[in-house]
C-alpha cells in the first residue's frame, strides 16, 4: 500500500511538472496585446451590408473579378432577391458564412493566442473559427468545413522581440457559400484557398488589419482586399447571444426560401411563388 501512494504521489508531481513547464513555455509577452472586444471597422460613404470589399457597396459595385458564367450567377440572384428571394446566400437559414466570409464580421469578435492555436471568436451564428501555429503540415485525410482548415505562421517584421504579424493560409473548405450576401459565387468544386496578412501596429494598437487573398475557380484572378478591425475602447465589454434560429421567419424547403408569417402559416417570399409540394400532408380544407 506504502509503495502504490509513493508511486500514484510521483505520477501527480510529475503532472504537475510538465503542466508549469508548458506554461512558462508560453510566454505572452512575445504576442500582440489583443485583448478585448474588436468589431468590424466601416468605411465612411459604404452603406448597407458589408461586401466581401469593405470599400464598396455591395452587389455589382464590388466589381467582383469572376468569369462570365459566374458572373451570370451573380446577375440571376441579384433579380431573384429583389424579387423577395434570398438566392445566392445560404446563410438566410442560419449555417455559417464560411471563409472568408466569416472575417467581415457580423458581430463582435474576440481573439484569444494559444501556444499552439489562435481562436477567432465571433457572436454571429457559427462563425467561430481555429488557426493552428504548432508548426504541422496539412493533413491528408480532414473533414471539409464551411470554415476549413487553416495554419498560421508568427513573425516580427520590425525585430522588437514582439510578434505583428500572422501570415494564415486556409483550405478544406466545402459549400455552400458565397462571398457575401449579394451572392458573389464560388466556384462548386471547393477548391478555394484562402490566404491572410493578419498585422498589428504598435503606433494603432487599437486597429487590426486583414489582408485577404482568395483563390477560386470561379475567379478570373486572386482577389485581394483588406478589412480593418477595431477594439472597443471599453474595459469589460458586453457580449450577447446571437441565435440566429431564434425569431428567424426565412424557411428553406427543397431549395426555395419560404416566409413563416407572424401568425405561423407560411408564405411565399416572393409574387407568385408556387407551394412547395404538400403530397404528405392532409388537406385541412372543407
Amino acid at each position: 500500500m506504502v509503495l502504490r501512494n509513493v508511486i500514484a504521489g510521483l505520477v501527480v508531481a510529475a503532472a504537475s511538472l510538465a503542466t508549469l513547464g508548458a506554461a512558462s513555455a508560453f510566454d505572452e509577452s512575445k504576442y500582440p496585446p489583443l485583448k478585448g472586444q474588436w468589431v468590424r471597422g466601416r468605411v465612411p460613404g459604404v452603406t448597407g451590408q458589408p461586401g466581401y470589399d469593405p470599400t464598396k457597396r455591395m452587389g455589382l459595385a464590388q466589381q467582383a473579378p469572376l468569369k462570365p458564367e459566374f458572373q451570370k450567377v451573380l446577375e440571376a440572384n441579384l433579380h431573384e432577391q429583389a424579387q423577395g428571394g434570398q438566392d445566392g446566400d445560404p446563410t438566410y437559414i442560419c449555417i455559417s458564412p464560411g471563409m472568408p466570409r466569416v472575417m467581415n464580421p457580423y458581430g463582435p469578435m474576440e481573439i484569444l493566442i494559444t501556444p499552439d492555436t489562435i481562436h477567432i471568436l465571433l457572436e454571429h451564428i457559427h462563425d467561430s473559427r481555429r488557426i493552428f501555429t504548432d508548426g504541422r503540415g496539412w493533413p491528408e485525410d480532414v473533414e471539409p468545413m464551411l470554415q476549413g482548415y487553416s495554419i498560421g505562421t508568427w513573425s516580427d517584421t520590425d525585430g522588437d522581440g514582439v510578434y505583428d504579424t500572422l501570415d494564415v493560409e486556409t483550405r478544406n473548405l466545402r459549400g455552400p457559400r458565397a462571398f457575401d450576401a449579394a451572392g458573389i459565387p464560388f466556384h462548386p468544386d471547393n477548391r478555394t484557398v484562402v490566404k491572410e496578412h493578419i498585422h498589428w501596429n504598435k503606433a494603432e494598437p487599437n486597429k487590426l488589419s486583414d489582408e485577404i487573398t482568395t483563390i477560386d475557380d470561379a475567379l478570373t484572378r486572386p482577389w485581394t482586399v483588406t478589412k480593418t478591425y477595431l477594439r472597443e475602447k471599453v474595459e469589460r465589454p458586453e457580449w450577447e447571444e446571437d441565435a440566429c434560429t431564434e425569431g428567424n421567419g426565412h424557411v428553406g424547403i427543397a431549395g426555395q426560401n419560404y416566409f413563416l408569417s407572424g401568425d405561423g402559416k407560411l408564405m411565399p417570399a416572393k409574387r407568385g411563388q408556387a407551394a412547395p409540394d404538400l403530397r404528405y400532408f392532409k388537406s385541412t380544407e372543407k
